[in-house]
């Protein structure tokens, strides 16, 4: 586990959060602009020492009482919102920085390693970062990061200073580093979509205050908690591939719910999937429809509805297994079909994003 309890009071904001997440896969800390995701990561990374709490790293104490480990013994790596190369390096030196601060016997990372996970190739060989563009800048300087052999990636939004295309072009080497990396990383985001993509666990935090965590998946599909009145609120279905219709350019998607069609993707049979389901492209039907161009109509139970402001209500839907769905629709739609708690539907899937 990771575990921490900070406080931390500035004339304009105050920090009292608590963490307790399993140290494994991208943990995900998420809220608005303002609600201490990067303080408590900067706390986590020793740059606070003014933080009174506790934190421990699996079994190591590294702030208890009196006892503060410094950041430079602290064994982790630190990606910020702009990757701050040093400009009269090469992007090789720029790397090796990284992994001379590590004895050769303790290097757990290497430089071939980094270098094919981030795609690094042809970059290794420019004399300098300065004709590198943003993404490839924040491609380094995530290498360089991982170089440490740090026993916890922080990453602090490392998509925000980069623009849509770049945005594209590194989601991919952040998906790759997800799947093969050990190391916990602890990411900040106040962008649901990349959560979605990226996250296996999420901390939502409002006011300095930490106040859910726990699996993705499970935290998407609560609907008392703020992501649900997100325009983008939705669910994220683990799934795998099951089927390719050739004819159709089509993939079936089987998970324990059910099956969901998508465009036809670029992955084998058998292989595991993260798909996206938003509650706007959820509709809800009494009786099985007939006739229908939605191809994706999967068979549920009302569990829980919740008014969305005036004119609109959620509903979380359980699809079977433990699968949950979200649906958003009006309020006057509520009341024709007599929708209520408990009620067998049928959910009509009118658009699923494959995400990862």
């Amino acid at each position: 586990m990771i575990q921490a309890r900070f406080d931390l009071c500035y004339p304009s904001f105050e920090l009292h959060a608590e963490l307790r997440v399993f140290a494994h896969g991208v943990i995900a800390l998420f809220g608005p602009s303002g609600s201490g995701k990067t303080t408590l990561l900067r706390c986590i990374a020793g740059l606070e020492p003014a933080a009174k709490g506790e934190l421990q790293v699996k079994d190591e104490v590294w702030q208890s009482g009196a006892n503060f480990l410094p950041v430079h013994r602290r064994p982790l790596g630190y990606v910020f919102q702009e990757a701050s190369l040093f400009p009269h390096l090469s992007v090789r030196q720029n790397l090796e920085y990284g992994m001379k601060r590590i004895p050769p016997e303790q290097r757990k990372v290497h430089l071939e390693q980094v270098v094919e996970w981030l795609g690094l190739n042809k970059l290794i060989g420019r004399d300098s970062p300065a004709g590198l563009s943003g993404g490839e800048r924040q491609r380094v300087a995530i290498a360089r990061a991982l170089l440490t052999s740090p026993r916890l990636l922080l990453m602090d939004e490392p998509l925000s200073a980069l623009d849509a295309a770049s945005k594209r072009d590194i989601m991919p080497y952040l998906e790759r580093l997800h799947g093969e990396l050990e190391i916990p990383v602890i990411y900040v985001s106040h962008a649901l979509d990349e959560v979605a993509r990226l996250a296996d666990q999420l901390v939502l935090m409002e006011r300095g205050r930490v106040i859910a965590s726990g699996a993705l998946n499970e935290m998407l599909g609560r609907l008392d908690l703020p992501t649900a009145h997100l325009d983008d609120a939705g669910a994220v279905i683990e799934a795998s591939v099951a089927e390719h219709d050739e004819k159709y350019h089509l993939t079936r998607l089987d998970f324990p719910g059910g099956s969901l069609w998508v465009s036809k993707v670029e992955r084998a049979i058998g292989n595991t999937v993260r798909a996206r389901v938003l509650a706007r492209d959820v509709s809800i039907a009494t009786a099985a429809p007939h006739g229908s161009s939605i191809a994706n109509i999967l068979a549920a139970r009302i569990a829980e509805i919740r008014d969305e402001g005036q004119d609109r209500v959620s509903l979380r839907l359980n699809a079977g297994s433990g699968c949950v769905l979200l649906s958003r629709i009006t309020r006057r739609s509520r009341d024709q079909l007599g929708l209520a708690v408990g009620m067998e539907v049928f959910a009509q899937v009118k658009s699923v994003a494959l995400i990862a």
